[in-house]
């Protein structure tokens, strides 16, 4: 075989080896291989991959030994190795052919290995290094040809790839990881019933992330409610709980005043100091006391409110920095913890009141046992101080007759005076005898108390109460027993509205996620057990932040309670519709046939939203996105199930108005990132991220400055600048686009007009709106409120829409649009060419300019001139302006002079730039 088709032969095999995803190591070798077979007078092929310190550790190669040494105990280290730093600064191959004439490859190794002639290479992809690739000889020179360099290259490039692809999955899997890891927690912390169990949890997965188990949690006294205090310790912790508070106070430490605790509440942000010393924060002496030489402290937020932090704090003498990932992960574990932490201590709030309310009753009727007993010499002194008592306290003989009634007792029981229930058997407030004899004590009995009592009035209606029963005794002997009881109604009602509120949705009345997943679970452990199908719907309401922006939510509360009652209509019996919050709705359907019974559950609810909702005098048409999810196609778990009938969802709102998918594999494409970039952009604004610049528009045949388009920035205090071509989109998919825009709408005018007043010429300034700004009611009032408050003259403002916005045509935007005209505005269409606006359009609507879409103008040349100069015409014969965008060349410049368009902006004119650069250039 031809070496040629040999060659080509093993880049095949290697190539379906990474695509097969098999090991890297063997990927690896089989490069390592092929290049020693092809340079044969090459007697070294090492292949090495950078290690945490800087260096570059040997990893696969030919031979597996080297002077007694295994490959993987060579490493390359840049402070020696010249020629390496060198290949890593460029990546750029070098050959050095002689050795004894170059002093940058590591003399050490040239001198152990007798290296007469040596190759480096870079292992990378677009300026991307994973490693490093050397051949070498043994005291023969390699004296290899450019034709063999080219091949190694070749070879090198293959296990970059394979080296590319192995890091993906890695980070693939790792986010896998850690997804997984925080469904475990949530999971972990819904099985937890007291907040000692959801810390425990906590601790351990911050132990399993962090790989410390040195973690302290203090909190905010659940009664006091403002005082800081060390509440608990990791079970795995080098002390003792113990030895922990005593510390604490033999320390005498104010964490009140503390200022990085103080730091942590006030930022709600997570803090690591890998050196406590040499950071004024801190506390020394406390850091001494327990030995603390560096600590990360993460603050517990729930609902907004500070409930305490947790420290994880580091006793080795090297200082310790954990990766952002680390400390992110970590910060969402606290996080949930923090929820569950709230709902417990509050739970143990309550029950520290209860039960201190019980001891104060237990107290009372201590003291009531006294005068009970001298209510047998009929003091008229006690007998006042009884009817005075506010319990209701009754007397039995030994045969359960009653003998005296309090008059509290009396009216608690519905009777107007004692005298009617004296002589009677107690049968008349217990009834049955089973009752009656698991309340009342034996004689042998001394005293004891219950809450689960029920007594009956007068009329045999019951209510519950609280009581202790005593014994009377005269000389040692038990003559009768004295009731004291307390009518807990109000505190029944609290508990049941406490539990209620635990269960169900306080809005709809449907069933919450806490009910919801525990119906789930159950039917999920039915299903498997009697081999049945079941099915997770996941709803979301299309434009209801429409329905809460512009009638209130008082109305939006209003929608949810009509579509609630409509989907709990649609269902079949034993099905369960649930409120997620906001305006999603959970259906769970049990014994589900085949996919035909959820196509008529689900058809069942499009037509019950094809009725308007009556808000008030408002009527509307509400659609709704629905997904679904099967057991056991699209998971066993009810996180599963619920997540992809939730992903599903999504996909049905890429085609809103009653459109429902059911989950595949592939669609679930919001990573974490994803939803971290779209948390962040919400604090953009108020964190003062985002910024403008501005990008001039040029008369071309004057070469003078026209105006300037306003275009939004983002730069993110750890990723630093973001494309608009990823944040834009959220924040339109969020809403967020519409205060961003009256932002920029602000700024950009303010901007103007102050060159204005400085002087300066009278340019222009365009604005991009986005669709929801003009389906917002009050886009007019917005823009004309910003020209009135800037002092800016309407002529000089361009607003820039898209041809999307021309296809919808609603009433509301003509309306705008005539009105922004009227005002003085000019309305420009942005990317003209790109969407499906019509001639009729063009004709109807205000607009003043058309903005011809870079992708036309930059193919200009190749094959687009005719449409080019097709929109072109149509302006000028349309009366309109016409400016091209995307203008980098001068020969496009004067290429579209030349067509009689002479307005145009790009960066053969300039890339957009601060507002000082625009004074720099054009106006000084």
């Amino acid at each position: 075989m031809p070496e040629e088709q040999t060659r080509y032969s093993r880049l095949a095999n290697i190539t379906k080896m990474i695509n097969m995803k098999q090991d890297l190591r063997e990927a690896l070798e089989q490069v390592t291989l092929a290049i020693s077979e092809e340079i044969v007078q090459c007697d070294s092929v090492g292949i090495y991959l950078p290690q945490e310190d800087g260096t570059f550790r040997g990893y696969v190669g030919k031979p597996d030994v080297i002077n007694g040494m295994t490959l993987d105990m060579h490493v390359i280290d840049t402070q020696y190795d010249l020629l390496a730093k060198e290949v890593i600064e460029t990546k750029k191959t070098i050959y050095i052919p002689d050795t004894s004439k170059d002093s940058r490859p590591d003399p050490r190794a040239v001198k152990g290995f007798q290296i007469k002639s040596l190759l480096v290479l870079p292992i990378s992809v677009e300026q991307e290094l994973f490693g490093l690739m050397f051949l070498f000889d043994y005291g023969i020179p390699m004296n290899l040809t450019d034709q063999e360099i080219q091949t190694v290259e070749a070879y090198v490039n293959m296990a970059a790839v394979a080296i590319q692809n192995a890091n993906n999955l890695a980070y693939k899997q790792h986010l896998i990881n850690d997804k997984q890891l925080l469904l475990d927690v949530n999971r972990a912390l819904s099985m937890c019933s007291t907040y000692q169990a959801s810390l425990d949890t906590c601790f351990s997965y911050l132990t399993k992330v962090l790989n410390n188990s040195n973690i302290g949690v203090h909190l905010l006294d659940p009664i006091a409610g403002k005082q800081i205090k060390p509440a608990n310790l990791s079970k795995d912790s080098d002390w003792t709980e113990e030895n922990w508070i005593k510390t604490h106070e033999k320390t005498q430490f104010d964490q009140d005043n503390d200022p990085l605790v103080q730091e942590v509440s006030e930022t709600k942000k997570p803090i690591q100091i890998p050196n406590v010393f040499e950071d004024d924060r801190p506390n020394h002496d406390l850091c001494r006391n327990f030995g603390i030489k560096g600590l990360a402290m993460f603050p517990l937020i729930s609902m907004g409110k500070f409930l305490g932090q947790i420290s994880i704090v580091n006793l080795d003498k090297e200082p310790y920095l954990y990766l952002d990932s680390k400390m992110q992960l970590a910060q969402s574990i606290v996080d949930v913890t923090a929820s569950t932490l709230s709902i417990l201590l509050y739970v143990e709030k309550q029950e520290i009141m209860i039960e201190k309310r019980t001891f104060e009753v237990i107290e009372k009727n201590k003291e009531l046992e006294h005068v009970v007993t001298e209510l047998r010499q009929l003091s008229r002194e006690k007998e006042l101080i009884l009817n005075s008592a506010g319990e209701g306290i009754f007397g039995l003989d030994l045969k359960r007759n009653i003998t005296f009634c309090n008059p509290a007792g009396a009216s608690m029981l519905g009777y107007e005076s004692e005298a009617e229930l004296v002589g009677h058997p107690v049968e008349q407030i217990m009834y049955g005898k089973e009752n009656i004899e698991s309340c009342l004590v034996h004689v042998s009995s001394t005293q004891r108390y219950t809450t689960d009592t029920i007594f009956y009035r007068k009329d045999l209606s019951s209510f519950p109460v609280e009581y202790v029963i005593s014994s009377i005794k005269e000389k040692d002997h038990i003559v009768g027993e004295v009731v004291t009881f307390k009518d807990v109604t109000q505190r029944k009602q609290l508990e049941e509205k406490i539990k209620y509120h635990a269960y169900f949705d306080s809005l709809t009345d449907l069933p919450n996620r806490v009910l919801l997943l525990d119906r789930l679970t159950q039917g999920l452990e039915y299903a498997k057990l009697h081999n049945e199908r079941l099915a997770v719907l996941y709803l979301d309401l299309d434009r209801f932040k429409l329905v809460n922006d512009s009638l209130g939510h008082s109305y939006g509360d209003l929608l949810l309670k009509q579509v609630a009652k409509r989907l709990s209509e649609c269902v079949s019996k034993g099905a369960t519709v649930s409120r997620q919050g906001g305006d999603e709705f959970t259906i769970f359907l049990p014994a589900v046939k085949s996919e035909k019974d959820i196509v008529k559950e689900i058809h069942c609810i499009h037509d019950a939203f094809s009725i308007p909702f009556q808000l008030g005098d408002h009527e509307m048409f509400i659609k709704t996105s629905i997904g679904v999810s099967l057991f056991p196609d699209n998971g066993d778990t009810t996180e599963m199930l619920i997540k992809n009938a939730d992903t599903a969802m999504y996909k049905s709102k890429d085609t809103p108005g009653n459109s429902f998918h059911f989950f595949s594999e592939g669609m679930d494409t919001r990573t974490f990132e994803s939803i971290r970039l779209e948390n962040d952009l919400y604090k953009a604004l108020e964190n003062e991220e985002l910024t403008i610049v501005y990008q001039p528009q040029i008369e071309y045949q004057t070469k003078t400055i026209r105006g300037v388009e306003a275009l939004l920035r983002w730069n993110h205090p750890t990723k630093g600048m973001i494309s608009p071509d990823t944040f834009i989109p959220i924040a339109e998919e969020t809403g967020l686009i519409v205060p961003i825009g009256e932002w920029v709408l602000r700024e950009a005018c303010k901007q103007l007009k102050e060159w204005h007043q400085n002087g300066y010429p009278l340019i222009t300034m365009a604005v991009n709106l986005s669709v929801q700004q003009f389906e917002q009611s009050q886009l007019f009032t917005m823009v004309e409120h910003v020209l009135e408050e800037t002092g800016l003259s309407p002529e000089y403002l361009h607003l820039e829409i898209t041809e999307n916005l021309i296809v919808k045509n609603t009433e509301r935007t003509v309306t705008t649009m005539k009105q922004l005209n009227d005002l003085g505005i000019k309305l420009a269409i942005d990317d003209f060419g790109t969407g499906y606006s019509s001639l009729s359009y063009l004709k109807k609507l205000p607009i003043s300019t058309l903005k011809i879409d870079k992708s036309y103008v930059q193919d200009m040349l190749r094959d687009n001139a005719a449409i080019t100069k097709t929109i072109i015409t149509l302006a000028h014969n349309l009366g309109l302006e016409v400016i091209a965008e995307g203008v980098e060349t001068k020969e496009l410049a004067d290429y579209l002079s030349e067509l009689n368009c002479q307005m145009m902006q790009g960066y053969f004119f300039s890339k957009p730039v601060q507002s000082s650069d625009i004074m720099i250039k054009y106006f000084q």
